[in-house]
């Protein structure tokens, strides 16, 4: 493989981690975390970040990746939006299999990453602990299988839209990354307590097996889900606002 493709793939890799690293992350140390009141004072004070922190982490991990590394492949981090940007002419079909191989490969070392150092607090159990998704009783709130779908579907299509909007040739130069990850943390503040928010099946895949608790058997609806919206906001986008013609050529979705 040339040099220019390994390094694509080597910026995929490290972006997916980043973004599983630094979002599952702050959900699995930082969510829930209490001190004690202190000497004449009763109970417990909380210092975690709660869904809102969990969110804006999630949000800045693609910020600071697509700045970093975005110029290089373009800044998906997710094999939704590497769907979307080909069939929306971003990106050539061909390296798909490629982008989609070092997403799952860069989540799933977080993943292990994450793991090896929760284990490191004396008393954690990784079973269902570990910031997985889930529909039923293993969504946060018990949402059904048919609502996470939708929820996953729709919040993923318009994440693509954002993403093929901002990054348009003529949408303003640079703030690419900026809208793409506030629309990310939106949707997180969104859907954590439907399905503790997917959009991405290599997130998802990242921590499922070492979450067990079910999430390995549900994986199957945070890859059908992102991945039927990531297709429908790239057919979208293309066929609405660039004059019904797909946009084959254009630039890859960081780089403005």
């Amino acid at each position: 493989m040339e040099v220019k493709g390994i390094s694509k793939l080597l910026a995929e890799f490290f972006g997916t981690f980043w973004l599983v690293f630094g979002g599952c992350g702050s959900a699995i140390f930082a969510a829930k975390n209490v001190a004690d009141a202190g000497q004449g004072h009763i109970g417990v004070i909380q210092m975690g970040i709660g869904f809102l922190g969990v969110a804006l982490a999630f949000g800045l991990t693609v910020v600071t990746m697509a700045y970093a590394v975005g110029h290089i492949s373009g800044g998906h981090f997710n094999p939704a939006v590497t769907l979307g940007a080909v069939v929306s002419g971003r990106l050539p079909a061909k390296d798909l299999p490629g982008y989609w191989v070092a997403q799952v490969l860069g989540g799933l070392l977080a993943g292990t990453a994450l793991w090896v150092i929760a284990k490191g607090m004396p008393g954690f159990e990784a079973s269902g602990s570990m910031a997985a998704n889930g529909y039923g009783d293993h969504s946060p709130n018990h949402y059904t299988l048919a609502a996470v779908l939708l929820a996953e579907a729709l919040l993923t299509a318009f994440f693509l839209i954002v993403i093929l909007g901002a990054t348009d040739g003529r949408a303003p130069k640079g703030f690419g990354p900026l809208a793409i990850g506030l629309s990310l943390t939106l949707i997180h503040l969104i859907s954590i307590p439907i399905s503790n928010t997917s959009v991405n099946p290599a997130r998802s895949t990242a921590v499922a097996f070492f979450n067990g608790d079910g999430a390995p058997g549900q994986l199957w609806a945070f890859w059908v889900a992102p991945l039927v919206g990531g297709l429908i906001g790239g057919l979208l986008y293309p066929l609405l606002f660039e004059d019904g013609k797909f946009a084959f050529g254009k630039s890859s979705t960081a780089d403005a």
